[in-house]
């Protein structure tokens, strides 16, 4: 394929992706077809199937891609952060918390992506992105060994529903701050200051 046209057959898919991410946080998996994506990318339909094989393997593809883009605010909050790796991980999670919560990820991910494409694979790819980072700065922090896996799933399952909570509570000027609040206080109880 020329370089030209692998140019343009990304540029689509981008669109294409981007368009059903769209879709898909504003009306939920079910009410959208591949037509409504199509037309929303400014791209015929053979053009959003030459690229995702159904409905389906496009939403995985929208949910890998927000998975990737929680992780990175994740990791770019932790590296901008004070080099105490305590610091490091009480800024990636709270930049978890916002960027999980912004839209379409929100939806998408934590509302849609377990019943579409189930548990198993919505856990391999947290797995795979943010909890691999929270895993990675909670042992940074020295938390035993042995606790390690637990407490990042403990840790993670929190956030995660610190985030459907915060969903609901979208005009609630009091939330965020409660949330965060409350995450700060997990935090200090699973990495707690060296004495």
């Amino acid at each position: 394929m020329p370089r030209a046209s692998a140019a343009a057959a990304a540029q689509t898919a981008r669109q294409v992706l981007a368009s059903a991410a769209d879709l898909f946080a504003a009306q939920g998996f079910a009410a959208v077809s591949l037509d409504d994506v199509a037309r929303a990318a400014g791209v015929t339909r053979g053009a959003v199937y030459h690229h995702y094989a159904n409905k389906t393997g496009l939403f995985r593809a929208v949910a890998a891609r927000l998975q990737a883009d929680v992780a990175a605010a994740v990791v770019a909050a932790a590296e901008g952060a004070d080099p105490d790796p305590r610091a490091r991980l009480r800024a990636g999670s709270h930049a978890f918390l916002d960027a999980i919560t912004a839209a379409p990820a929100v939806r998408v991910l934590l509302v849609e992506a377990p019943a579409v494409i189930g548990w198993a694979q919505w856990r391999a790819l947290d797995a795979e992105h943010s909890a691999a980072h929270l895993r990675d700065a909670l042992a940074e922090t020295g938390v035993d060994g042995g606790l390690l896996d637990a407490l990042t799933a403990q840790l993670s399952g929190a956030m995660n529903e610190a985030a459907l909570w915060l969903a609901e509570r979208a005009d609630d000027p009091g939330a965020r701050k409660s949330a965060h609040r409350a995450l700060d206080r997990l935090l200090d109880a699973a990495a707690p200051p060296a004495a």
